[in-house]
């Protein structure tokens, strides 16, 4: 089922959550939004799901405009961060309420309900389970019974909000692997929120950007993570670092030095983007980014180290390698490999 955002823009208390967001999502597609707390990405699912409904602008399911329709009449599965599963109903019973309070004519008959539950419970690898309450699951198997409930519905589009949230870090690494399997069995159109980028990178066919209730950039995980196209993405997506520079005739300047880095701006003022990891070390100092070390530390096969750049005020963060003999005194001098400058009003 596709799915299409056109010109929404939402209201609170003529508090605007969203600016004229628009959003075409294919059917079969897994899509995440991601941002921070506030930007907007919890409101655009309850949009999609028909939990709200957009003060201007219309949300369409295939060529049908759902913007006022019920979430039932949408025929939408929702999974929460907090399950809000039955605490007293087993298992299957959880997994089938959505079947069970269908409308006469559309409800399945009791030994059909049970049929399909229990083979949703074998697909989410919980067979075996079926007659316990949630308050003897585990969270993430708890969150897997979310999921096949959902499912049982047969919607039209899985719609889940910050699903693995509540989890530690080690289950929900796990979910992650199974819930793209899943996804790739049913070829569901999922539209999942996450304000964990690991998680909108690793899961996502595309990923939604956004910040302020507008939406930054949409892109692969590859798009968004090697080519962002505005400062708020650099600095949400990954580690960046930044520096303060000039663009002179096509040349990138650092305070009066000019660098060995060539941009296609208009000259004026500008911030250069690059990656801790992306550089290059140089001899010399000469067209390059020079600077003292003045803390380092170990992070993992690498060591991270924050410099004091010559003739500025600024410092960055870069990698080198842990057998690097540069420790808090040393002169370093390096270019990014790969960056990206954004013009700076004055």
């Amino acid at each position: 089922m596709e799915v299409r955002v056109s010109g929404v823009r939402k209201e609170f208390d003529r508090f605007p959550a969203l600016h004229d967001v628009s959003l075409d999502i294919n059917s079969g597609e897994l899509i995440a939004l991601l941002g921070p707390s506030g930007s907007g990405k919890t409101t655009l699912l309850r949009l999609i799901a028909g939990l709200e409904t957009p003060t201007d602008g219309k949300v369409f399911f295939g060529d049908e405009d759902a913007s006022l329709k019920s979430v039932q009449e949408r025929n939408v599965g929702f999974v929460f961060q907090h399950y809000a599963l039955f605490r007293h109903m087993t298992v299957i019973d959880n997994v089938g309420f959505g079947l069970k309070v269908r409308p006469g004519a559309n409800r399945p008959s009791k030994e059909e309900i049970r049929r399909r539950s229990s083979e949703l419970l074998d697909f989410v690898q919980l067979s075996g389970l079926e007659k316990r309450y949630p308050a003897q699951l585990s969270g993430g198997q708890r969150q897997r019974v979310a999921l096949a409930r959902a499912m049982a519905i047969e919607p039209r589009v899985l719609l889940l909000d910050e699903p693995f949230g509540a989890l530690d870090a080690k289950v929900r690494k796990e979910l992650r692997r199974w819930l793209r399997e899943i996804h790739d069995k049913t070829q569901h159109t999922t539209v999942f929120v996450t304000h964990d980028q690991d998680e909108a990178l690793e899961l996502a066919d595309r990923v939604v950007v956004m910040s302020q209730g507008k939406i930054e950039q949409v892109g692969t995980p590859d798009e968004v993570y090697d080519r962002p196209n505005s400062p708020f993405v650099y600095s949400f997506i990954g580690e960046s670092s930044s520096l303060d520079v000039s663009i002179q005739s096509g040349t990138i300047h650092l305070g009066d030095k000019a660098l060995d880095l060539k941009s296609e701006q208009a000259d004026g003022k500008g911030v250069l983007y690059f990656r801790p990891h992306d550089v290059e070390l140089l001899g010399g100092s000469e067209a390059r980014i020079s600077g003292v070390v003045i803390a380092s530390r170990r992070v993992g096969a690498t060591r991270r180290v924050e410099l004091e750049i010559d003739g500025t005020e600024s410092r960055v963060e870069i990698e080198i390698p842990a057998d690097h003999p540069a420790k808090v005194g040393s002169p370093l001098a390096f270019l990014p490999k790969h960056w990206r400058v954004f013009g700076k009003s004055a």
